[in-house]
């Protein structure tokens, strides 16, 4: 009986710091994420020329704080949520963009799949400013 304790209690100690770390994110892939941007540009425009359409344009995006888009209207809780649009962020709010600002324009429902928001922001990221893309990041 003293040895079962012993091993359920080393598996469980096992399992409990097993469990405790985190899988690393998957690697973005800017085409890929041109794919599923497809979705988003029923909103939003990036690259050279963009403009704000129903949503903001997205040039420079990764890095940006919310709500910061000359000449878009947003949402007073976007405006005020304090966020700025690092990959942390944009993977949580891609996800369900709801819940992460209660209250924002965006109606999306979110992006389901890891790999396709960390593709979305690896496209997302090729953009700087200006529109101009970077095949390099």
């Amino acid at each position: 009986m003293r040895g079962t304790i012993f091993i359920l209690s080393a598996a469980l100690i096992g399992g409990l710091a097993g469990g405790a770390q985190a899988a690393d994110p998957p690697k973005g892939d800017p085409k890929a994420g041109e794919i599923v941007f497809e979705k988003c540009a029923q909103c939003h425009h990036i690259g050279p020329g963009a403009t704000n359409f129903y949503g903001p344009e997205l040039n420079g995006v990764v890095g940006r704080p919310a709500g910061t888009v000359p000449g878009y209207k947003y949402s007073e809780a976007n405006k005020h949520s304090g966020k700025v649009w690092d990959v942390a962020t944009l993977t949580s709010y891609l996800r369900q963009p709801q819940h992460d600002v209660p209250a924002t324009y965006m109606t999306f429902a979110g992006l389901k799949s890891d790999q396709s928001i960390a593709d979305v922001i690896a496209f997302l990221a090729q953009f700087d400013a200006s529109g101009a893309k970077s095949e390099n990041k």
